[in-house]
């Protein structure tokens, strides 16, 4: 849930409605200030109310970097949106025309959700060679996005792979390239 304080768009990322034996009962918050990325903790009392963030969410098409910009286009109506960098998660898995959800507030994009598997390209990794057939072992892939992740051993280069957004993480082959 994303609300204001200050008006500031904060998301709720964990709370703890407290009631002690003495005294009025209370909610404690841990908040994400969308803006700057920010992590603090607040208390709320009983009965104090709190005021719901104005937010929009749409699908939206990373297209291109501009310095230290990520440009997204709506593209139902080919507006263009703007945000740093230095505000997304797991930046080096965005590749153009990735679709993600995007949330606005005042205009202004304030969070970026990659879908939470995508398909990527292998351009690099080191080729197979015998006796590296145990269990698990894995090998570093630099992918078409510019990420590095590690990859099981029988992945070679020109494969397209499944890989998690959430934790940079190999998943499977993608089968779609067959």
């Amino acid at each position: 849930m994303t609300i204001e304080i200050d008006n500031v768009p904060v998301k709720i990322l964990e709370f703890l409605h407290v009631k002690p034996g003495k005294g009025a009962a209370f909610v404690r918050t841990k908040l994400k200030n969308l803006m700057n990325g920010n992590v603090n903790e607040k208390t709320f009392r009983a009965g104090e109310s709190i005021t719901l963030a104005d937010v929009s969410k749409c699908e939206m098409q990373y297209t291109f970097t501009d310095g230290n910009l990520l440009v997204f286009m709506n593209m139902e109506t080919f507006e263009e949106q703007r945000m740093s960098k230095s505000k997304v998660e797991n930046v080096l898995l965005m590749k153009e025309g990735l679709s993600c959800t995007v949330t606005l507030w005042n205009n202004e994009v304030i969070d970026v959700q990659l879908p939470p598997s995508v398909s990527y390209k292998v351009v690099e990794t080191p080729p197979n060679f015998k006796g590296n057939t145990a269990q698990g072992a894995t090998k570093p892939a630099t992918l078409d996005s510019g990420a590095v992740i590690q990859v099981p051993m029988f992945i070679e280069v020109g494969e397209s792979i499944m890989v998690s957004t959430s934790d940079c993480k190999y998943l499977s082959r993608d089968g779609s390239d067959k």
